[in-house]
């Protein structure tokens, strides 16, 4: 699979690596991204406000038992989790094709702006699922997760024995090996659990033989928040993980670019093991 912007802040520190020293100028389609990255955030700005509370679960349906109960779907719940300093309305797009493309029931989480520690946000997240699991009468969950959204699923899969709940887990743009970008921000203590040899990231690497979860990773060539660039691939050698290269567009268009929705929803709909060769993605 092959899909072909960004504030000066974001976009500064990718100019740097892909032209170390003065820029002479800047191709199409890093323009086109840059664009496209500011119109997101634009846009998303302004839908922030909707997303600050958590989403309206649907009422469950009695059978004849007298237990409440939703519809049986033919493919497990999408649970979507989002990155750091965001909401769930940054997945206002993915759940609308998500949600149009097939029969899953999809499920927005929130957790604050406020989490501190990857570790509590995980164990959060397993009791959203428990809480969904038995909402829904489903055995397992699939997770899409942008950014530290990804990374949080990924520690409740490993290390928390999630793996037994999550049948497939998509990340996007989620520094699986740890960023360095924005040095600055490293006062926050989540941050610095982002970053290369964090303990957190350090416990990630250790062995998970017989993790029964697929890994899908989406990253991106133009990603700025992704110091290194690779960083957002998922390379573990007990782990079922393929990753899949977006050229063309940014961290910010990851969970919103419908060619990469369709990546997703490629990778929710496959019931073959995940492998570990490198697809690619480009964005026109």
């Amino acid at each position: 699979m092959k899909v072909t912007g960004v504030l000066p802040p974001l976009f500064l520190p990718l100019c740097r690596r892909l032209w170390p020293g003065r820029l002479a100028g800047l191709s199409m389609t890093l323009l086109r991204a840059t664009a496209l990255e500011a119109a997101i955030l634009a846009g998303h700005l302004l839908l922030y406000p909707t997303g600050l509370i958590q989403e309206r679960r649907s009422a469950a349906l009695p059978d004849g038992d007298g237990v409440a109960r939703l519809p049986v779907h033919p493919g497990p719940p999408v649970v979507l989790l989002h990155g750091f300093i965001d909401n769930r309305s940054v997945f206002v797009l993915l759940r609308r094709a998500l949600a149009q493309h097939g029969n899953q029931r999809v499920e927005s989480l929130n957790y604050s702006p406020l989490t501190c520690d990857i570790r509590t946000a995980a164990e959060l997240l397993g009791r959203h699922i428990e809480e969904i699991r038995e909402r829904t009468g489903s055995a397992q969950v699939d997770i899409v997760g942008h950014s530290l959204g990804g990374l949080i699923a990924r520690y409740y899969v490993q290390c928390l024995g999630g793996d037994l709940r999550v049948r497939t887990l998509v990340t996007l743009g989620t520094p699986h090996s740890g960023t360095r970008v924005a040095p600055l921000a490293d006062a926050h203590p989540i941050v610095r659990q982002m970053r290369p040899g964090s303990a957190v990231i350090e416990e990630l690497a250790r062995p998970a033989p017989g993790c029964r979860t697929r890994f899908v990773s989406f990253w991106s060539d133009l990603d700025s928040l992704m110091d290194p660039l690779e960083s957002a691939c998922l390379e573990h050698p007990d782990l079922d993980a393929r990753n899949v290269r977006v050229t063309g567009i940014g961290h910010l268009a990851l969970p919103v670019h419908p060619a990469v929705a369709a990546g997703i929803r490629e990778a929710l709909d496959d019931p073959r093991p995940g492998n570990r060769s490198a697809d690619g993605l480009t964005v026109a």
